[in-house]
């Protein structure tokens, strides 16, 4: 049991870290980190298996059949008004961008944030730019794999300071959000202490 127990000290600071500095960014607030959350709960949880064993796709499946492997889209011809409509119907702050006339082929991912800085704030006419003028281009943005390790993809999260993550295997599969990613890892976690406290009464022999 020594090991659950390192383990929970080692991720518990490791994710504590991960929200801190995302708040930090002023990327976060608690309320909207809660808030996030439960609106992207899963239907399923992780059985826990130890975070050195939960990949992106785990994270992917947890969603459920409905979502697991889904992906929001644009094109890079889409309006921004268009996109924004389509982030607002799914309840979901990104958007993948695919090249316009190839939906194989990733141009980049489209946020909440650009909207808010490249369109509200400049004052642009969203019905009259393109989703290509505003996205962040491919060159630019992080994917993971869906064998990607869930402790990696928060690592990334965090040094790169982002939200959403596109998922490629050899095409989109999916996206994840540090909202996937914290919950998965709080879940697991409380799977741990759970099974501690059975140790711990001696319900484990």
């Amino acid at each position: 049991m020594q090991g659950i127990t390192k383990a929970l000290r080692f991720h518990g600071r490791q994710l504590r870290l991960t929200v801190l500095q995302h708040m930090n960014k002023g990327i976060f607030s608690w309320a909207t980190l809660i808030s996030r959350i439960q609106s992207e709960s899963p239907t399923v949880i992780i059985p826990h298996v130890g975070l050195e064993n939960i990949t992106v796709r785990e994270i992917l499946n947890a969603k459920g059949e409905a979502e697991a492997g889904a992906v929001y889209w644009c094109s890079t011809s889409h309006l921004v008004h268009e996109a924004v409509k389509h982030m607002t119907v799914h309840n979901v702050g990104a958007l993948v961008v695919l090249k316009s006339g190839d939906e194989k082929q990733l141009a980049g991912i489209v946020t909440e944030r650009d909207f808010a800085r490249k369109i509200l704030l400049p004052g642009r006419p969203s019905e009259e730019t393109r989703v290509g003028d505003i996205m962040t281009e491919e060159d630019k943005i992080i994917t993971v794999s869906s064998n990607t390790n869930i402790l990696r993809a928060m690592e990334l999260m965090t040094d790169r300071h982002i939200r959403h993550v596109p998922v490629f295997d050899e095409k989109v599969v999916g996206m994840i959000t540090i909202g996937d990613v914290v919950r998965t890892i709080v879940d697991q976690q409380h799977q741990e202490v759970k099974q501690l406290k059975k140790y711990i009464r001696g319900d484990y022999y």
